[in-house]
């Protein structure tokens, strides 16, 4: 039998005494996101605003993974540093900043590359994974340990004035292969230092991870259908995808059956363009 959700403080209440009034959210979705433990994996542009706004909101254990140091470039977008941070593991100055601002949240950090060696380890035990990389090998292991775990894949991915994001590999739901079942060239990928990105743009799409963390974690993600968000800053327009699971994909044929190999060998070119660059 699933425990019920621990009980708030009378700090808490006050803390999230706008959560509580919300018709439909109230008390019991404030004690489901005090009991939740979520795992963001890169703490640069994207994973920034999503650790902020989890914390905020109260997400009871937040994981963070990333093995780099701050740097004075990252700052146009990663705003959860400060120019001090300069030089210091984004784990620990992500921390203290993550602390600051909500001390009843508890922070786990990891900081090293989150890999095929490693991903289970440090994901066992949490509720969903955030992707903050700019790692396409890394968004198909997040994916791969999402679907091992069975928990969900937050995606989230940038380029210059666009990103998109979705809930993934949730029950009968896509995954992140359904969509991508073939990464792209790697003479097509360029890092951010080379191609530019606007600074708002990782925040937004930061943002709605967060919010789909939510609603997932608290049962409102349940009343909407799979879709790709597809988000254009040069018209500022967002676009709706809806997605649906591919019975052809390889992962999750391979999980059902209880393996979690994936077929390399596919050239299919099913799905959106991924696009994205260091975030």
């Amino acid at each position: 039998m699933k425990r019920e959700p621990a009980g708030l403080s009378a700090e808490e209440r006050a803390r999230y005494a706008r959560h509580l009034v919300i018709p439909d959210f109230g008390d019991l979705a404030q004690r489901k996101l005090k009991d939740a433990r979520v795992l963001v994996v890169g703490l640069g542009g994207l994973g920034s605003p999503t650790s902020l706004y989890l914390a905020a909101a109260g997400v009871g254990t937040l994981g963070i993974v990333d093995a780099d140091s701050v740097e004075i470039s990252n700052l146009q977008r990663q705003v959860i540093y400060a120019e001090r941070d300069a030089g210091a593991p984004k784990v620990e100055a992500a921390m203290a900043r993550l602390c600051g601002l909500n001390s009843h949240v508890k922070i786990q950090t990891h900081g090293q590359q989150f890999s095929s060696s490693n991903a289970a380890r440090i994901a066992a035990n949490y509720d969903a994974i955030v992707d903050g990389t700019d790692n396409l090998e890394t968004r198909y292991v997040m994916n791969e340990t999402a679907l091992r775990l069975e928990i969900p894949y937050i995606y989230g991915a940038v380029y210059q004035l666009e990103g998109q994001a979705a809930l993934l590999c949730t029950p009968g739901g896509p995954c992140y292969s359904c969509l991508f079942p073939t990464p792209p060239p790697p003479e097509s990928l360029r890092p951010a230092s080379e191609t530019g990105i606007l600074g708002v743009v990782p925040g937004i799409i930061g943002l709605i991870q967060a919010t789909e963390v939510i609603r997932w974690i608290t049962g409102y993600a349940e009343r909407g259908p799979n879709r790709l968000l597809l988000y254009d800053a040069r018209r500022i327009e967002f676009t709706s995808i809806p997605i649906e699971a591919d019975p052809d994909c390889p992962l999750c044929h391979a999980h059902v059956k209880g393996s979690t190999s994936r077929d390399e060998s596919s050239s299919d070119s099913r799905g959106p363009s991924e696009r994205t660059s260091s975030p």
